[in-house]
């Protein structure tokens, strides 16, 4: 699930189902309203439809601000010393895990998935909680779960993006700086040009093919079976592409031109050489990893990996034109789009791979979200539809979901017995309550933050039309937006009753009204 999260206690005490037993911490309620977070309101003026994906907004709004907002332990989360107090509060990973949760990997995707834009301060104490001081000055905490490292640096310029904070654009540019040369130094392979490393969201065994997986190697952790960092994965290649552009934009915004241009440089570099060795022109869309080592060596895996295709879309890795021929041709299951693609041999529909062809929220929501950006409504709706099914008819955001039937399913992995367990599926999972708002605010309104505005790409299917989202925080802003019709191409578009573009400039003061008007998109 997590980076940094001490994998062989983690999956024995799930695998016993009885890591759920760890007390939350103490306060994790707040005193203010909200433990505060601003909680907008959605409201869709059909009442079917606001039944449906409307009524799930409020609670995926309180499962983030509730009991997965904690307080800090300074001696566990402020490493750093940039932790402010108060608010004194990080967000956590999610119920069913022990203590402490100090894990790189939860604290970027949720800060990006919207923390950043409904608690900053919460979101910058989460930023600062997986931060070390080192000899050079500020890094993220190195650990063996190294790919996980990058994914921090996207999340970091992103916070700065939505709230303008310079003092933390400084510490963060220090912090990325540092993170991403220490990744290149150790683990860029330049015979491919790509980084090494496993998958973003996949850190047991159970999401990779044999080789790396070997039935002699009694763990559940990627790492210890054979040529596992070798790996060169299409998701943390993504990752590694939008964190040289991040880290670019953050030199930019503090005055080094220079450094932007190399990082831009090596960028470039780093998307001719995914196009290279992971774009399957046969299919029309990526393969899920290079073997860097061991008898597959140089050898692509086809599997569909669900978060590297979200991520080449989000973060610009594949073109337009790329964007559109993979997103036709990615395979659903019947409740939603999976980390891996097929079943690996050792797994099948009875006994599915935790990390295969399993539905983790958060990978379903960057696909969602990947869809929506690339105006493609059907798809976009699909994807919501589905995590609301599986959040509803559950009662509650889970860990992960079977992809056949839907129901909370933790997936089988093998692990210290030698043989394959089933897992638990956790509840209380932050970035799966994240991941529905990243697909409301980031993929239905189409929320895009740059240095001096925010941009509104919304991409509203047909049906779902009017709806509004009230209270949202920008800023020194408050905005109320309306959209209507139906598509994702803008068709009229007004700020407080004047006809203009969907862009509210970043130095604005309070409240503002926007209504759009949608048509296109399929």
């Amino acid at each position: 699930m997590a980076a940094e999260r001490g994998i062989s206690r983690r999956a024995l005490l799930i695998a016993l189902g009885i890591a759920g037993a760890t007390a939350i911490p103490a306060g994790a309620q707040g005193p203010a309203p909200g433990n505060g977070y601003a909680m907008p309101t959605l409201a869709f003026d059909d009442p079917a439809v606001q039944r449906r994906l409307g009524a799930l907004y409020s609670p995926a709004l309180r499962s983030v601000s509730g009991a997965n907002t904690i307080g800090a332990d300074r001696s566990v989360y402020d490493k750093a010393g940039l932790l402010s107090y108060p608010p004194g509060t990080v967000v956590r990973a999610g119920g069913g895990y022990p203590a402490p949760q100090r894990w790189t990997r939860d604290a970027a995707v949720n800060t990006w998935s919207g923390v950043s834009l409904l608690a900053p301060e919460v979101a910058r104490n989460t930023l600062w909680s997986v931060v070390d001081r080192a000899r050079d000055g500020l890094v993220v905490q190195q650990d063996n779960q190294w790919w996980d490292q990058i994914v921090w640096v996207l999340a970091a310029h992103h916070h700065y993006l939505v709230t303008g904070d310079l003092a933390f654009l400084t510490r963060a540019h220090e912090t990325s700086a540092h993170t991403l040369a220490a990744r290149r130094a150790q683990h860029f392979n330049p015979s491919f040009g790509l980084f090494e490393g496993p998958g973003f969201m996949n850190d047991g065994i159970s999401g990779y093919p044999s080789p790396p997986a070997s039935k002699s190697v009694h763990s559940s952790f990627v790492l210890d079976h054979p040529h596992a960092a070798k790996l060169m994965c299409l998701s943390t290649n993504c990752l590694y592409y939008g964190a040289h552009l991040a880290l670019a934009a953050m030199s930019e915004a503090l005055g080094h031109p220079v450094q932007a241009a190399s990082l831009r440089s090596d960028a470039d570099h780093l998307r001719t050489a995914i196009d290279q060795h992971l774009w399957r022109a046969d299919a029309d869309t990526y393969g899920y990893l290079v073997h860097g080592e061991g008898p597959l060596a140089g050898h692509l895996d086809t599997s569909q990996e669900g978060a590297g295709l979200a991520l080449a879309v989000l973060l610009g890795v594949a073109d337009r034109q790329r964007a559109g021929q993979l997103l036709d041709s990615t395979h659903w299951q019947p409740y939603g789009i999976v980390n891996v693609w097929p079943h690996f041999p050792r797994f099948d529909d009875r006994r599915p791979g935790r990390h295969n062809v399993m539905v983790w929220p958060m990978v379903h929501g960057l696909y969602g979200q990947a869809a929506a950006d690339a105006g493609r409504t059907e798809p976009f709706a699909l994807a919501v539809d589905t995590l609301v099914d599986l959040v509803t008819t559950s009662g509650g955001f889970y860990e992960l979901y079977n992809s056949v039937t839907g129901a909370v399913d933790g997936g089988w992995q093998g692990g210290a017995s030698g043989h394959a367990s089933h897992f638990v599926s956790q509840p209380d999972q932050t970035w799966s309550a994240t991941a529905y708002l990243r697909l409301i605010h980031d993929g239905l309104f189409g929320l895009t933050f740059t240095d001096d505005a925010l941009r509104l790409r919304p991409c509203l299917p047909s049906n779902w039309g009017p709806v509004r989202l009230r209270g949202l925080p920008y800023r020194g802003m408050t905005l109320d937006v309306t959209l209507s019709g139906g598509g994702s191409e803008v068709l009229s578009c007004t700020v407080d009753g004047r006809a203009a573009e969907p862009v509210v400039a970043s130095d604005g003061r309070g409240d503002r009204v926007i209504s759009i008007e949608l048509g296109g998109g399929r």
